[in-house]
Formats: C-alpha cells, sequence, structure tokens
C-alpha cells in the first residue's frame, strides 16, 4: 500500500490552500483512490462574472450553474472522492456533485414532507429562509456513480453481515464527507462515504443522515459488498424515516448517532442489485 501524498494546491484566487490527501491502492484486480480536500468557497472569486463554459468558471460557480439549488449546503467538499477502478474498465465513483444532484430542486415547487411541522415549531421571523420551495434538508437517494461497464440487475442474494462481522486484518480503511449542513443550527444533514478493505472483500456504506430537531430524522444507506474472487458487487439501499415522537422513548444521545440510531428507526424501502463488473 502507497504512503497518503500530501500535495499543495492553489485555488481559483491564486492562494496557496490546505494540501490535498490522496491515496491509491492496489486490491487484486481493483484500484482504489480517494481524495480528500478543502470546503467550497462561499463567494464568487471572479466577481460574480463567472460562466459556466469558460476556462476560469470558479468551482462555486461550477457547481451553482450545475445544481441551479437555490443554496448550497453549509459545507461542501467538491473534490472529496472514492473512485474504485476494475482492470476489466468497470468503474463506481463517489463524488459530492452527483449526491446533490438528486436533491429536489426549486422548478418542481415542492417542500419536504416535515417543512410545515418544522415551520410550527419555530418563530414565524426565522422561517423565512428555511421554508424555500426546494428541499432545505439537502435529502438525497444517491447511490453512486457506476459507469457503463457494469451491468446492475435486481437480485435476491443479501448482503452476509455476519462475514463482516468476523474479525479479520483492516488493509485500508476511509471515511470521506460529501456534504453537511447544520440546517440554521437546527440539525443536522450529513452525506458521507465510507470504505473498509479486508482480506476477504471491501465493503462500503454510502450514507445520508438527516436530524430536524424535535421533527423527524432520516437514514438513506447504500451498502456495497464484494467478496474476494467473485465477479460482482452485492449492492442494498434502504430508506429509514421516523418522526421524533415515534422515538422520544430513546435516549436523546441515540439522535445523534446514525449507526445506533439506524435499529430503531422503521424502514420505508429496500432494494437489492447485483452490479456484475467482469463478463
Amino acid at each position: 500500500m502507497s504512503s497518503p501524498l500530501m500535495n499543495s494546491i492553489v485555488d481559483d484566487s491564486g492562494i496557496p490552500r490546505l494540501p490535498v490527501d490522496t491515496e491509491t491502492i492496489k486490491y487484486n484486480d481493483w484500484s482504489i483512490q480517494y481524495t480528500k480536500s478543502h470546503i467550497l468557497k462561499s463567494i464568487c472569486t471572479n466577481e460574480n462574472k463567472c460562466k459556466l463554459a469558460e476556462a476560469d468558471c470558479c468551482e462555486l460557480c461550477f457547481y451553482n450553474y450545475s445544481l441551479e439549488l437555490p443554496s448550497l449546503p453549509d459545507m461542501v467538499f467538491p473534490r472529496n472522492s472514492l473512485t474504485l477502478t476494475h482492470s476489466s474498465g468497470a468503474v463506481l465513483e463517489f463524488n459530492a456533485m452527483e449526491a446533490l444532484k438528486r436533491v429536489v430542486n426549486g422548478k418542481l415547487d415542492i417542500k419536504v414532507a416535515c417543512a410545515e411541522e418544522w415551520k410550527e415549531t419555530r418563530p414565524a421571523e426565522c422561517t423565512e429562509v428555511k421554508t424555500k420551495p426546494f428541499d432545505w434538508t439537502f435529502s438525497t437517494d444517491y447511490q453512486g456513480s457506476p459507469n457503463d461497464k457494469i451491468k446492475i440487475e435486481p437480485t435476491d442474494l443479501k448482503i452476509d453481515i455476519t462475514k463482516l462481522m468476523k474479525r479479520e486484518a483492516i488493509i485500508f480503511y476511509q471515511d470521506i464527507t460529501l456534504f453537511e449542513d447544520e440546517l440554521h443550527d437546527n440539525g443536522i444533514a450529513v452525506c458521507s462515504v465510507k470504505i473498509r478493505v479486508m482480506p476477504s472483500g471491501f465493503f462500503i456504506l454510502l450514507r445520508y443522515f438527516l436530524r430536524v430537531d424535535n421533527v423527524m430524522v432520516k437514514i438513506v444507506d447504500t451498502r456495497f459488498h464484494l467478496e474476494a474472487g467473485l465477479k460482482y458487487i452485492l449492492k442494498e439501499f434502504t430508506f429509514r424515516e421516523a418522526k421524533v415522537d415515534e422515538l422520544k422513548h430513546l435516549p436523546p444521545s441515540l439522535l445523534i448517532n446514525p449507526s445506533e440510531l439506524e435499529k430503531h428507526v422503521p424502514m420505508k424501502k429496500q432494494t437489492r442489485e447485483k452490479l456484475t463488473f467482469c463478463e
């Protein structure tokens, strides 16, 4: 396994920023790379003169033009990513742009289901911005970005959790945040991807977690498991949601721990797929 590479970068205005942390490892026929870098700037570096097709368009404007959302999360990590590339040419990638493309924008003129409930719990002067006609919780059902070399089909096969619970060496591990928002101090919305590589295979958890204080919680998970020697990855998508009133029997500390909270939140949807990467 190679050592992390710390590469200094220069931002859109020519000012040195925090270094990029990136690493690539080889695992059997896979190349696995992660990248971590700085958050998206909050102002245009070209005095709001950027145009999408121009080479000097800053990252902020590129996101604004591409997504057309009324606002972006507090923290977007535009260069954070996880990319898995197989020798066959199959690629599975995770990044913030694709995750945010799944957020409902103003064009549809709808509000999230909890918006009115949330509004009732807040003073009137605090709710104008938070109930814009788009999903201000940045909810996303993003399930990763496979290329056309991966064949996707429904399956009845399940990820064997007992195999994942067996104690074995961890060859590689990373936890990468794609975006995060504190909902104006009224909760948390965060999208992240974690990968764990073991001798027996690799496991990926892509998670969107939402907690709107005193209103509701939502956990949207996509799990990927590759067993070494197999020519396919098993994928499981789950959508869980509950009102806080349904969880009032739980200790408050559990509401900030999605890994533990998940066990108590009702499942609303589940799908399973088989991702074949080598025919």
